[in-house]
């Protein structure tokens, strides 16, 4: 019997955006230094936001005074690259390891196992996007499924991914397109680029977190620790947050 590694989960948390990529930086440079385990968690973006690659710097104008359901979106940028997502009527997960060889690819592989296995026990078969890098000139994430993506059996992309490595560390998060607005989608996106997601139902947010923490457990061979962040993390991470 070996022992198996012990990875900490952190609950679903809704929060908006800026905090939540505080969070994942602030894990990801914490695992870093090894002050901390590798971690898995899920979490929503409230308000609903539009996040942009680190790189990213063309986006509309009008992105920055879009209104849903009266309240403001935000307009938040993530540590990782990638384009445009919008996250509201998502679920967003980040995981953070170390000790993954290979090239990127390889990498975004090792990490998508687990949401293919736990899709597949949900009844939802996920294979890689195919398209190649046509997609640079797309400011719309979810418009084109590249193979760092995964796209539904009819070719609708459900979870597009990112990545940011620090000194073989890695913090990979994406969003699972779960039900987002059509009005909404299709004011930032335009309306040509929408497709609807059709998955089972019956499926709440709790079914599929704990369909994917049982896959992540067997796909990276570890134990989960159950931990909300602290009262003292929480301080930390905030007085950090960009």
């Amino acid at each position: 019997m070996h022992n198996k590694p012990v990875w900490r989960l952190i609950p679903l948390l809704e929060a908006p955006g800026k905090v939540q990529m505080a969070i994942d930086r602030w894990l990801l440079e914490q695992h870093q230094q090894r002050n901390h385990p590798p971690t898995l968690r899920f979490y929503t973006w409230s308000p609903p936001a539009i996040s942009l690659g680190y790189h990213q710097r063309q986006y509309p104008e009008y992105w920055q005074d879009l209104i849903w359901q009266g309240e403001k979106l935000d307009l938040v940028r993530r540590p990782s690259g990638g384009r445009a997502v919008l996250h509201q009527g998502d679920l967003t997960y980040a995981v953070v390891t170390s000790g993954l060889t290979g090239s990127r690819l390889q990498m975004y592989e090792k990490i998508c196992q687990f949401l293919i296995q736990g899709w597949r026990s949900l009844g939802v078969e996920l294979h890689y996007g195919t398209e190649g890098r046509g997609y640079i000139h797309n400011p719309n994430c979810f418009g084109t499924a590249t193979s760092a993506d995964l796209v539904l059996p009819d070719g609708v992309k459900l979870i597009g991914s990112a990545q940011l490595r620090r000194s073989g560390a890695i913090l990979q998060h994406g969003s699972i397109r779960l039900q987002p607005d059509v009005q909404l989608y299709a004011q930032i996106f335009g309306a040509e680029s929408f497709t609807n997601v059709q998955l089972p139902q019956n499926l709440t947010i709790e079914k599929i977190i704990a369909a994917l923490v049982t896959a992540a457990s067997d796909c990276f061979d570890m134990q989960i620790e159950v931990k909300p962040l602290s009262p003292f993390e929480w301080e930390v991470i905030l007085a950090h947050q960009l």
